[in-house]
């Protein structure tokens, strides 16, 4: 059937997507869809939501059916309009199924399918003849179509229906006088859609008169904590306010306290279910009136502000609390009275509508209400609303009017009315700056509203002005409720509390519909092949509409609590990007700047998803198989969520605004770390760990890798590692960048959307990676031979280059000094004190010499902790003996089943113990450092910085400490001397042959240096292996954020040593800089963290300022590149005009 189905729909197979949504909407781990269906590869699609091909006939095709997490549905049929069988139509995601807009030409017969474009970009076809319509002679209308029911009898809503053609159940299209029923009914339900709020369009439950006799599943196995206290109150809880009840016992109860967090997961999902009626109300015999509910609901309230204003509360609560406060019923005064909804009670006993009329809304509506209030109600509510105005004059006015205003109160009960209601019902409690800030957005909404106009331009203006006005209200909400609930608040002004946490949150919802427009605004511009082409013309300030969008959208971030001082540097960053467009001259250059900040997003993006993953999924499988809610909901709850977010529509903007940087500045979405060819099968990890590749990778592999902190290294994850392709931007000379160089692994990194997910679906395969300065290249190879599989080639280097390659070299000798020795700088050697004190010893000398040749730097004053002070320390403690033990252990350790981390964990905990002598720290003192000095203390072992064998990262290095906090000082010492047996470490040295008790560890300790910037400098181009070209990386702060952890790019420069030529290659987007801890009583080891506002960087800003930096590194990195006589890997920082060198070893 697949296969019939395949050819049935032509060449679409062939055909793939392009996807519109962000990395982190991947990362959720989900079962394969059980949809039956054909599976085909992935390419591109259109991202376009209307396709406009005729003109009389609209059709929104709306198909009932959700689909996995990452997964989207798609349309494609033989009409032009539809793809022509050769390109997907997307369909857009909403809570009711996935809907198009589609116009066609009247009595065009259309052949089409659905399609589920998987997370990898492949499609699943819906099995079954192809559907076969004929669409009407003109108008509006509806389809609503079902997964999987290709022969169901097409039912067009809103106009007459069309004949249907070729089904294999033989039905015939309905004939025309057969159809006057349904149009009747197509008219009372777009009545109801036009005044349907938000909570009746997501209803999922049955109406009131089709409830049946209660029946639930309540399956408590394997439960425990608050799910299970939810699943056993909903069990005892028939009706409404029962269910509100158990959500109050468990946020205020002993659960609620001791496991907050998945008391407010479990409570948030509960109630959500309750009101799209997947969990259903039940009369259970005791009548209760609203007024319950309302009391209920206020202690929820005042619970869930308590645990808001508290000071330990954290972003994952703040969020989850979020999605409760809608699911609340109000309470104001006329709600918790003993009698609150009378009006309808006075509707049903009117004189002046039908017998019938007024008995149905007695028994479905009055009593209904009265008896057991529910969700339900409003539904019923507004249903009965359509039938009386579908036909105007039918009914009294009198009593329509008065249902009207009984509609309007049970929407205020059930906080279910729209955004300008919610406004409107806080304007009492407003002052008067802030009643014109409210005034100023109605209106702005009202203009908007009203907008009738094809012109791009002006919707974008208008879309614009009301966000900003949008965000003026939103910032005026939240200064008020920052301040808390007093503990003394009267019921009034709890109850107008609630009203301002829900507009504030109604704001929030509603700018997400505003940034959805001014996407379809920029994709009817022309898109981002249009912004890349004003942008290559010198037309970059065409693109100030979009960047505006963007930074306020991030402002909406922020003010929902999501990395607020983040938010705010990279709002300031756009905004200033935008104003300097008119007059840049660099388009290229403006184009990297902006694209470091977009990838800044998407960081954030990606972190709001990565959190929303963590919340729901265990929480919502568990709750909804034990209550039995359908799988499909259960299955997309988490992905709904995420689409529904203001996040989400960031994610497009900034896939939209990627992809026309790319066609600006250039580029493929890769960029290479190490360069060379490489084949083996492509598997997909999260980190690079040893130990967790899968034990059947025995040949040559090819690690798709999710996430890396800059400190791993390969060789040590196995083998047979040959090659990596990491899914972000990693800084070139990160000491993972230098490992991977080192151990010739071919190393690219990709943070292209649509490529990682063509990389998808090539997992599992054999493969071949060909990387090389200009480009890469992964694809498919059939199986190769073992002999070919194990051959891997450079593409990079000239062969006169690859001669020049430095082979690895064996450890330093190790000399011991005598107990108690501290050496100065210049008699540090490779053999007393390692090769990195040993340097920092020579770079002192050079100094001087340096000055002559324009190459000038400084460096920190140092003294070194020689090799045998550790062992000697061990000795003096008694621990000598047990740390020979453990290190004939360690030698030997197992990997599997945690042998080698129990031995390492030993030995660390041994070391880490220990305390340097008194008479070392003295000596430090007497003729070093003044014991108020800022010290840094560093590794200096005899297995790092040596020619072929570098060890960057692998050791520790501990700043902010000083002589006069002795303990602090001797811990970071002994801190150093544990790093030499951390596991990175071993098994390191094991991959490159070195025993482990043949490694000693010196310590250098040095002025700490306090740096505005700093810098890792390679003294040939380590891409291209240009001679003539240094590359430096630059972070603003202390070095560390280069080096490893820290997730984003610095500023690189590509300088010539000869001709004084500079290349900005990437702009720094580091989201943090660190710092030493200021204050006189601050030296504890410890370093802070500031978020870094780009846009007053000099380095981002002044394009003479970048020329001087990467002249006058060049400079200095030639000059140490002639006294040491190979390539170096430099490090160093600026302050003020005075550049600093820290380290210099051979370049791997």
């Amino acid at each position: 059937m697949a296969g019939s189905s395949a050819m049935q729909c032509g060449q679409l197979g062939q055909m793939g997507l392009r996807r519109i949504s962000f990395q982190g909407l991947r990362k959720a781990a989900v079962t394969q869809s059980k949809v039956k269906g054909r599976r085909v590869g992935a390419g591109n699609m259109r991202s376009v939501l209307s396709v406009r091909c005729g003109e009389k006939v609209k059709v929104r095709v709306r198909l009932d059916h959700q689909v996995q997490f990452g997964e989207t549905h798609a349309i494609l049929g033989s009409a032009k309009s539809i793809g022509a069988w050769q390109e997907k139509v997307p369909m857009t995601w909403t809570e009711a199924g996935w809907v198009v807009d589609l116009e066609g030409d009247s009595g065009e017969t259309v052949e089409y399918k659905h399609i589920i474009v998987t997370h990898d970009g492949g499609v699943i076809w819906e099995e079954g003849p192809n559907r076969t319509i004929s669409l009407p002679d003109e108008g509006d209308f509806e389809l609503v179509t079902h997964w999987g029911c290709t022969q169901e009898d097409p039912q067009f809503q809103g106009g007459r229906s069309p004949k249907s053609h070729g089904s294999d159940n033989g039905h015939a299209g309905k004939a025309e006088e057969q159809t006057e029923g349904k149009a009747e009914s197509s008219k009372v339900e777009e009545a109801v859609r036009e005044m349907s709020t938000s909570f009746v369009k997501e209803w999922q439950g049955a109406s009131v008169k089709d409830r049946k006799e209660r029946s639930g599943k309540w399956d408590t196995t394997g439960l425990g904590g608050p799910t299970l206290q939810i699943v056993e109150g909903d069990k005892s809880a028939s009706n409404w306010w029962r269910k509100l009840d158990v959500v109050r016992d468990l946020l205020s109860g002993e659960a609620g306290k001791k496991d907050r967090l998945k008391a407010l997961i479990n409570a948030a999902v509960y109630l959500k279910w309750i009101n799209t009626g997947q969990i259903v109300c039940y009369e259970d015999g005791q009548h209760y009136r609203p007024n319950k509910h309302a009391e209920i609901s206020r202690r929820i309230f005042v619970e869930l502000e308590r645990i808001s204003g508290q000071k330990d509360v954290d972003l994952k609560e703040l969020l989850v609390i979020q999605k409760i406060h809608p699911c609340l019923p109000a309470f104001k005064a006329e709600f918790t009275a003993s009698v609150p909804l009378t009006r309808i009670r006075d509707i049903a006993h009117r004189n002046d509508i039908p017998h019938d009329l007024k008995q149905e809304i007695k028994h479905t509506i009055q009593n209904k209400l009265h008896r057991s209030a529910g969700p339900e109600d409003l539904v019923a509510t507004e249903n009965m609303l359509a039938r009386i105005t579908r036909n105007p004059g039918q009914y009294n006015e009198a009593f329509v009017k008065e249902f009207q205003i009984f509609y309007a109160e049970l929407k205020d009960f059930f906080n279910a009315g729209g955004l300008t209601e919610q406004l409107e019902g806080l304007r009492q409690s407003i002052d008067d700056e802030g009643q014109v800030i409210l005034d100023h957005f109605l209106a702005s909404k009202g203009k908007l509203d009203q907008l009738n106009s094809s012109d791009t331009a002006k919707i974008t203006e208008s879309v614009l002005d009301t966000l900003h006005a949008l965000t003026c209200i939103r910032e005026r909400l939240l200064e008020g409720l920052v301040s808390g609930l007093r503990n003394d608040a009267s019921d009034a002004a709890i109850a107008m509390r609630q009203k301002w946490r829900l507009s504030e949150l109604g704001l929030e919802d509603y700018s997400f519909v505003l940034l959805s427009r001014l996407i379809n605004a920029f994709e009817s511009e022309g898109g981002a092949s249009w912004l890349a082409e004003e942008a290559k013309s010198g037309r970059v300030g065409k693109w100030t509409p979009a960047l505006t969008s963007l930074a306020m959208a991030v402002q909406q971030l922020g003010l929902s609590g999501l990395q607020k001082e983040e938010c705010v540097a990279i709002k300031n960053e756009l905004l200033a990007w935008s104003a300097t467009s008119a007059r840049t001259n660099d388009t290229k250059a403006w184009a990297l700047r902006l694209k470091a900040t977009i990838d800044r997003v998407r960081r954030v993006a990606e972190n709001y998803t990565d959190t929303v993953l963590q919340l729901y999924p265990d929480f919502v499988e568990k709750l909804g198989n034990a209550l039995g809610i359908p799988e499909n909901s259960v299955r997309t709850y988490t992905e709904a969520d995420i689409r529904a977010s203001v996040v989400f529509q960031v994610a497009k903007l900034c896939s939209f605004l990627l992809k026309a940087i790319r066609t600006t500045a250039g580029g493929d979405g890769f960029d290479v770390i190490m360069p060379g060819r490489a084949r083996g099968t492509l598997l997909e990890v999260d980190r690079i760990v040893p130990g967790t590749l899968p034990t059947s990778a025995t040949g040559p592999i090819i690690l798709l890798v999710k996430q890396a902190d800059g400190d791993e290294e390969v060789k040590a994850a196995g083998s047979n590692v040959a090659g990596v392709i990491l899914l972000h931007e990693l800084p070139h000379l990160s000491h993972l960048g230098v490992r991977a160089r080192q151990e010739k692994i071919v190393f690219v990194t990709c943070d292209d959307e649509e490529r990682s997910a063509n990389l998808r679906t090539l997992l599992n395969k054999p493969v071949e990676i060909v990387a090389s300065p200009e480009s890469v290249h992964v694809e498919f190879r059939d199986a190769l031979s073992p002999q070919k599989q194990d051959k891997q080639e450079s593409v990079s280097e000239p062969k006169s280059q690859q001669k020049d390659t430095i082979t690895v070299t064996k450890q330093s000798v190790v000399v011991r000094s005598p107990p108690g020795t501290v050496l100065n700088l210049s008699e540090a050697t490779t053999e007393n004190a390692g090769s990195k004190a040993a340097a920092c010893g020579e770079l002192a000398v050079l100094v001087e010499q340096a000055k002559k040749v324009s190459a000038a730097f400084l460096v920190p004053r140092g003294k070194v902790i020689p090799f045998g002070a550790m062992e000697d320390t061990l000795e003096n403690s008694g621990s000598s003996s047990k740390f020979k033990t453990l290190l004939e252990k360690v030698e030997t350790a197992s990997l599997e089943g945690g042998e080698l981390d129990k031995v390492c964990n030993e030995l660390q905990v041994l070391i880490a113990a220990q305390r340097p002598a008194q008479s070392i720290l003295d000596k430090l003192s007497a003729d070093g450092f003044p014991k108020e000095t800022r010290l840094i203390v560093r590794s200096s072992a005899n297995v790092e910085d040596l020619a072929g064998m570098s060890g960057a990262g692998l050791y520790e290095s501990i700043p902010n400490v000083r002589l006069s906090e002795p303990d602090v000082f001797g811990k970071a010492v002994a801190q150093v001397w544990a790093s030499l047996y951390t596991r990175r470490a071993v098994l390191s040295r094991r991959v490159a042959g070195v025993p482990q008790k043949e490694a000693s560890m010196a310590v250098l300790v040095q002025e700490l240096l306090s740096p505005e910037l700093s810098f890792v400098l390679h003294t040939v181009s380590p891409i291209d292996q240009d001679k003539n070209v240094v590359q430096a990386e630059i972070a603003v702060g202390l070095g560390e954020t280069l080096a490893s952890g820290t997730r984003g790019t610095p500023w690189r420069l590509a300088a010539n040593k000869f001709d004084g030529t500079v290349k900005t290659l990437a702009f720094a987007n580091f989201s943090e800089q660190m710092m030493v801890k200021g204050g006189a009583n601050v030296a504890d080891g410890s370093v802070v963290k500031a978020v870094v506002d780009y846009s007053n960087q000099r380095l981002s800003v002044d394009t003479e300022y970048r020329q001087q930096i990467g002249q006058y590194l060049a400079t200095v990195g030639f000059f140490l590149e002639k006294h040491f006589g190979v390539p170096q890997d430099v490090e160093g920082c600026v302050i003020g005009k005075d550049v600093y060198i820290v380290q210099a070893r051979p370049q791997p």
